[in-house]
């Protein structure tokens, strides 16, 4: 045994060695290109130990639970039986930490490495990751949680099944935290219910007249608002953060007793344990397709456009990323990357049409009649110069030119880089810019053609009368080719998956890229194609992003009708719970409430009629919007129809995405 750990250890470490200059490199290219990324550590892990990270979310040290074992046990089957392979894994931590299959052949490695660089960066400068924490610690954090109910579960006066049941408890409301705030620890959140004095103090900044004061907010009102401890019902807003609402209100159902008693001190620790860990991994769940977009971007520009993949290595690479971008279902890599180029040659047209709009002679009329746009795009090429560096070519770089690293330059004239195999090193941001400018890639040459009249007429409207250029060729010579680049990076550092497809996602891009909506019809009953419109397109996204595409639910009211019952609000977007499990999670908040608790929500119901009507006219049948209340006591449900008055308040008429915080919107 200790022969082969020896041995493993040292095919490992030759492993290692073999990839210490692709991660150097890839690192000191993507630094080149603009990226920040944090430092990467690598670790070379075999087939089943690259399951088991991923089974724990990247980590190698989580608490006791099934759910890991099941999460491994479907990786390894889809690896053994589907034909998936996993290429990387890497976390957002400071160091962050990433893991290469040994078995991946070198262009996977190179590939995985490229990609985990643009992951680092993102995790680093993205404004939502710092929502947890600017500078985690994760690795360490989950290893002191995982130790903490390690020994509760060990602990002989605690039943470890009744920690795996309180687990489970929790996590069936892991997404139910508030993650567009920053996140705050028990001690320092608060939702204590307000005294009467708390509430007159709110009626004074009012400033209501004393005549209202005295008819409305009388004793007789407070009386009302008020249970039988005399606190007044609360939360006065709706309460998001569920989970740290019943760590502060919540209680146990003791069978004995027949009451609801105090928690534990080990279920409060752990509550708290799993609702930091919610936060923790909430931007990632927030970012998966501008992050996932964000790497893979990178990720092929440095492996094709800078030849990183060796002449010998690109064909692997290709089927490499073939896999990736072409996974069946709502792909974030291909979404993503497709919005980040979208993105970049939106904004490298705007400089280009706004540079032509002030050529004498040019307006956005005769836009298209005046301006020869494939003359254009030869003056916009490349250098040859900086497109094609190589060492016999270096002599044709200028050392004084802002495009050109001249300390670079000297070295590699003095034989000190390989410029054949990294020929980026002797170029500065601005030279690589140029390089890889993107509205004259083969595949993108139509982008610039495709500008509309209103596209040139907005533009115009906000162009101010200065800069004015005699000729075209002068105002191209003009052309700023990183504010692309530039642009990509300022809305990485900003955005979440919903401001990003809520700003982006245009009709222009949906008919480039060949998107559409489909629906179930019960008229065919099966699935059809039912829109091309963005909007639609829009729509159909976000709500898959929203809240991690799980449904919005908050706490109303932790006094439900003077009975210190707990109501739960499903907040509904147009797509109605499904009723069962809905109940199923009931269960689960009883015990972490311990009374009765309430759920109100909004459920579509047709007719067998409705649709055989609809279906002999040939089109959907309308369904009817009707409140439901579903109540749980702790043995049977009971489901009741609740008057649309009670319900208007959580119908909504279009979803709010607007989630991006205030201080970014200036």
């Amino acid at each position: 045994m200790s022969s082969k750990s020896d041995a493993e250890r040292a095919r490992r470490q030759r492993i290692a060695a073999g990839l210490e200059e692709p991660v150097r490199e890839a690192n000191a290219l993507a630094r080149k290109l603009g990226l920040d990324p944090f430092p990467v550590n690598y670790w070379i892990v075999d087939f089943d130990e690259m399951n088991e990270l991923i089974a724990y979310g990247g980590f190698q040290h989580r608490y006791p639970h099934w759910r890991w074992g099941m999460q491994y046990d479907r990786q390894q089957k889809q690896g053994q039986f589907l034909g998936g392979k996993a290429f990387e894994i890497v976390n957002n931590d400071n160091p962050s930490h990433a893991f290469l299959q040994e078995s991946n052949e070198m262009a996977d490695q190179k590939a995985v490495i490229t990609h985990v660089e643009a992951h680092a960066d993102f995790f680093k400068n993205n404004e939502w990751f710092n929502l947890f924490s600017e500078n985690p610690d994760a690795a360490a954090m989950l290893e002191r949680h995982a130790e903490t109910i390690r020994e509760y579960m060990n602990d002989p006066d605690i039943d470890r099944e009744d920690v795996e049941a309180w687990i489970d408890h929790v996590l069936c409301l892991e997404d139910n935290i508030d993650q567009h705030q920053p996140f705050t620890t028990a001690e320092e959140w608060t939702a204590d219910p307000p005294d009467r004095a708390d509430v007159e103090e709110r009626l004074g900044k009012l400033k209501l007249s004393e005549e209202v004061r005295r008819e409305v907010f009388d004793d007789e009102w407070f009386e009302a608002q008020t249970a039988e401890d005399g606190t007044i019902t609360f939360p006065a807003d709706p309460e998001k953060d569920v989970l740290a609402f019943l760590r502060a209100h919540g209680m146990q159902y003791d069978e004995e007793a027949e009451k609801a008693v105090e928690f534990e001190e080990w279920q409060r620790d752990v509550l708290e344990i799993l609702r930091k860990e919610a936060y923790y991994f909430a931007p990632q769940k927030m970012t998966k397709v501008m992050n996932e977009g964000w790497a893979a971007y990178w990720e092929s520009l440095m492996m094709t456009d800078e030849r990183f993949a060796g002449d010998d290595e690109f064909l692997s690479y290709a089927d490499h990323m073939a896999r990736v971008l072409g996974s069946p279902g709502l792909n974030p890599y291909k979404l993503g990357m497709e919005l980040w180029e979208y993105i970049e040659n939106y904004t490298n047209r705007r400089e280009v049409i706004e540079r032509l709009l002030r050529v004498d002679g040019v307006t956005w009329r005769n836009f298209h009649e005046t301006v020869d746009l494939d003359e254009v795009l030869d003056g916009l090429e490349p250098d040859p110069a900086i497109a094609g560096v190589t060492p016999e070519t270096l002599d044709r770089l200028d050392p004084a030119d802002p495009r050109v690293d001249a300390e670079a330059l000297a070295a590699a004239k003095a034989g000190e880089i390989d410029v054949a195999a990294y020929p980026w090193k002797v170029l500065t941001y601005e030279g690589l810019c140029e390089r890889h400018y993107s509205l004259v890639r083969r595949q993108h040459r139509g982008f610039l053609k495709r500008v509309s009249k209103n596209e040139l007429e907005r533009t115009a409207r906000y162009l101010f009368e200065v800069d004015r250029y005699e000729t075209v060729a002068e105002a191209v010579a003009d052309v700023d080719r990183s504010r692309g680049w530039d642009r990509m990076r300022e809305i990485r550092e900003s955005h979440n998956d919903i401001t990003f497809l809520d700003e982006f996602l245009t009709q222009e891009f949906v008919d480039e890229n060949d998107y559409f909506t489909y629906e179930y019809t019960h008229t065919t009953r099966d699935y059809r194609v039912t829109s091309v419109d963005y909007e639609d397109v829009k729509k159909k996204l976000m709500l898959r992003f929203t809240n991690f595409g799980k449904p919005t639910v908050t706490v109303l009211d932790a006094n439900y009708e003077n009975r210190n019952e707990l109501l739960l609000a499903h907040h509904y977007n147009g797509v109605m719970l499904d009723i069962r499990q809905a109940q199923q999670t009931l269960e689960r908040v009883f015990e972490l409430w311990g009374r009765p608790v309430n759920l109100k929500t909004i459920v579509k119901e047709v007719d067998d009629h409705d649709i055989e009507v609809a279906r002999r006219r040939d089109r959907e049948p309308t369904p009817e919007e009707r409140g439901k209340l579903v109540r749980f006591d702790g043995e049977r449900f009971e489901v009741e129809d609740l008057p649309w008055e009670e319900v208007e308040d959580i119908a909504a008429t279009d979803v709010d995405y607007d989630t991006k915080p205030e201080e970014w919107l200036a």
